[in-house]
């Protein structure tokens, strides 16, 4: 039977006080896309959505995953910034976006990353995708496993650059998803998507994501376009501390995009707040320890919760700490040694498993036989 320990009630005092609670929170703005999507990067909780599972054309989006990839090798140090690709015909003579590059002409990785994520060149694209695939089909089966990696359940590629293909399909769901594994595994190439143009071989490129000149918390990441698919475009924002990603695909033409990515972000941050409820590694209680070398042990979490609630009610977020009746050592660092619950008003907004913050060794022969007494009568 657990207890339940009043006297470690923790209002969060650090957050902000609460104001109107309930007033509703307004449905989200009507915008010219045919699906959609906003998320909490911290919390991955939806804020507004429409046809978010439904099955779409990604475009250029696809990009993302090419990315991706690219990324993860660079980072495991089998492909170099400073390496040269020469650039196939295959390559050379793609449809649609170019960073006209030359056939047979060797290119620096990163000019490529750039007219990849900047121009959204599909020569550059493709030139990547070769050179870490050594087919384009190739390199299709290295992003479709790692979409299966990270829960892309809706999404299927059949080519790097995001050309029409029956077969190649994503969700604005899944792109979120994406978009949120890129800005956290791979923070030292992120960069990159905030460029706002690069020159190459006496071409200046401009990138094509207009918001990161009319919204300055913006920084990031993707466009795409073709005739069936419409305008798309995958938005990051980071504002306060809070950062939001807004998924547009289908809109009618590159300012409605922008509009419609505009407008999610706005509602997002006029009607949500994110924070930090609890600190992961900080001691939330103590305890008392049986047949321990020290009588008492200090009990937290693993690691940081953040939560995403209506804009005022993070003032009444409070902790309340449920112990077992007793605990005996020795008990490892991630022993079970009750839970923490945390709250807003009434309502139960996450469960976490409380262990000790270290490990607790048994007590000496004396201590082990006086508390085995003790607990007769406990």
């Amino acid at each position: 039977m657990h207890r339940l320990l009043p006297a470690v009630l923790l209002p969060l005092a650090f957050l902000h006080a609460a104001i109107a609670a309930d007033v509703p929170i307004p449905s989200a703005p009507s915008v010219d896309a045919r699906a959609y999507i906003l998320v909490d990067y911290r919390t991955d909780k939806t804020l507004a959505a429409l046809n978010d599972t439904a099955r779409m054309e990604p475009a250029s989006l696809t990009k993302l995953m090419t990315a991706y990839i690219v990324f993860q090798k660079l980072a495991a140090g089998t492909l170099k910034l400073n390496e040269t690709v020469t650039v196939s015909e295959h390559a050379w003579r793609s449809e649609g976006s170019r960073t006209f590059i030359q056939v047979g002409t060797p290119v620096p990785v990163e000019i490529l990353i750039l007219g990849m994520i900047v121009q959204s060149g599909n020569d550059a694209t493709i030139a990547l995708a070769e050179r870490l695939g050594g087919t384009e089909e190739t390199f299709a089966q290295l992003m479709n496993a790692n979409a299966k990696r990270l829960g892309m359940t809706g999404t299927h590629f059949v080519n790097s650059s995001g050309l029409p293909a029956p077969d190649h399909y994503t969700t604005a769901r899944d792109m979120s998803m994406l978009a949120i594994a890129m800005i956290r595994d791979f923070p030292q190439y992120y960069k990159y998507y905030s460029v706002r143009e690069f020159e190459y071989n006496g071409i200046k490129q401009q990138n094509r994501n207009g918001l990161l000149d009319k919204d300055r918390s913006v920084d990031g990441l993707k466009t795409g376009h073709t005739d069936s698919a419409g305008f798309c475009l995958v938005t990051s924002a980071l504002r306060d501390g809070m950062r939001l990603v807004s998924v547009v695909l289908g809109s009618s033409s590159m300012k409605a995009r922008e509009a419609a990515s505009d407008a999610l972000l706005n509602y997002g941050y006029t009607f949500y707040d994110t924070r930090l409820a609890v600190k992961g590694g900080a001691p939330l209680a103590t305890a008392p320890v049986w047949k321990a070398d020290s009588p008492q042990v200090a009990l937290g979490v693993d690691q940081d919760l953040w939560v995403t609630l209506p804009r005022g009610e993070a003032g009444t977020l409070k902790t309340a700490v449920e112990l077992p009746p007793r605990l005996i050592a020795p008990l490892a660092r991630g022993a079970a040694a009750g839970e923490l619950k945390v709250l807003t008003g009434t309502h139960l907004v996450a469960t976490l498993p409380l262990h000790p913050l270290k490990p607790v060794a048994a007590g000496g022969w004396w201590r082990r036989c006086v508390d085995t007494v003790r607990l007769w009568f406990a």
